[in-house]
């Protein structure tokens, strides 16, 4: 697989650090999870069958868990023999935490020069606001994330998902990815940082270009597009469909397969700019042909012109599509003790070395054993550390 032989410390727990440490075991690395006595708190939260919480199996597959009371200074000796043969190392502690652990840079440099380390935080650990404790929510607040979600006179809006959380995980996978080569060429690790704000701060794409260029706060507009119309979603005779014809060439397709091949060039409608200014009038155009026929109708009708559109899934409805289950982003995993867990499947699809799942979301603690025997541990001394509760 592409990461066989990347051996991953994940000292991270809940969500942002979790996906990371779970996209880089899907791909092959060998992820050993150090969890606190009372286990990633993720265990004990949403849909809990059968005693496993499905929200943990999601994003601690393909990992093994050793169970560490880091507050003992045997378990922080376990932890830099870990340090010692691992590749990288992933955190989400607030800034200053490892370094308090007595792990600081230099530290872990001495122990493994080529270590990749991977910090999740907030905010970034520079700044004013570095010591700050952040939750999804409060990037998606800071960010302006949410500033342009929702309608003109709604107040903002979050967005359904942890996104902050997601895309931060999604980075800090990216940074490790091109970090370890390096590390691997030269002998030399580095740390990487990713923060939640910054992450969604990076997403503002054409909101922030609009904004520089213009210096105009963007304003919420819906489900309309700021710079594009028509666009977004339109009744239907029996619901809703969602439209997004982005440029000229769409909109031209969109006209015919309308039977209303006039707008082409009417000056109203015959280019972007002019379509934006007149939204609300083109908007009507287009949801009073809709609305004289289904959503089924116009998928088919508007697909076959050219025209991006489909329907507005409901979450039941997106695991029954075909086109979803094709491509297999929906997979039945075998938790033993458990019976059968339903996950997501793998976005990222390699032609030769496909992501897999070679292990469920381990038990609190299963894997102590194994890996402290990897570390040269003896069974009377993995016992005794057991019995003073180190592990």
């Amino acid at each position: 697989m592409p990461l066989t032989g990347v051996k991953v410390l994940d000292l991270t727990r809940v969500l942002s650090g979790p996906f990371c440490t779970a996209l880089l075991g899907d791909m092959g690395a060998d992820v050993i999870k150090v969890e606190t006595p009372e286990g990633d708190s993720v265990r004990s939260q949403g849909a809990i069958k059968d005693g496993l919480s499905w929200y943990f199996a999601q994003f601690n597959r393909n990992k093994r868990s050793i169970r560490l009371d880091l507050r003992k200074p045997e378990a922080k000796a376990i932890l830099a023999r870990l340090i010692e043969r691992s590749d990288v190392l992933v955190e989400n502690f607030r800034p200053g935490v490892l370094d308090r652990m007595g792990f600081s840079e230099m530290r872990l440099k001495a122990l493994r020069p080529s270590l990749v380390v991977c910090s999740i935080n907030g905010f970034g650990s520079t700044g004013p606001y570095k010591d700050r404790p952040a939750f999804d929510f409060i990037a998606q607040a800071m960010s302006g994330f949410m500033s342009v979600n929702g309608h003109a006179d709604d107040p903002p809006l979050r967005s359904g998902l942890p996104i902050s959380d997601l895309i931060a995980g999604l980075y800090a996978a990216l940074s490790i990815a091109a970090a370890v080569p390096h590390a691997r060429a030269t002998g030399q690790g580095q740390r990487a940082e990713v923060s939640l704000t910054n992450g969604l701060v990076s997403l503002l794409s054409y909101i922030a270009t609009n904004y520089f260029a213009t210096g105009t706060v963007p304003p919420r507009s819906g489900n309309d597009h700021p710079i594009a119309a028509p666009y977004g979603l339109f009744p239907t005779r029996d619901g809703q469909i969602a439209l997004a014809p982005a440029d000229d060439a769409f909109f031209r397709r969109l006209a015919d397969a309308l039977g209303e091949p006039g707008l082409k060039d009417d000056p109203l409608y015959a280019t972007q700019s002019v379509r934006v200014a007149n939204r609300d009038r083109i908007n009507a155009i287009v949801g009073g042909k809709l609305a004289g026929n289904t959503t089924a109708h116009w998928v088919e009708v508007l697909n076959k012109a050219g025209v991006p559109c489909g329907p507005v899934n409901s979450i039941p409805e997106v695991f029954q599509d075909p086109q979803i289950l094709a491509q297999e982003m929906v997979m039945d995993i075998e938790h033993p003790g458990y019976g059968i867990v339903r996950s997501l499947g793998f976005p990222i699809k390699f032609s030769d070395l496909p992501c897999r799942v070679r292990r469920p979301a381990p038990g609190l603690g299963e894997h102590s054993d194994e890996v402290l025997a990897e570390l040269g541990y003896a069974a009377a001394d993995r016992e005794a550390l057991r019995r003073d509760e180190v592990i």
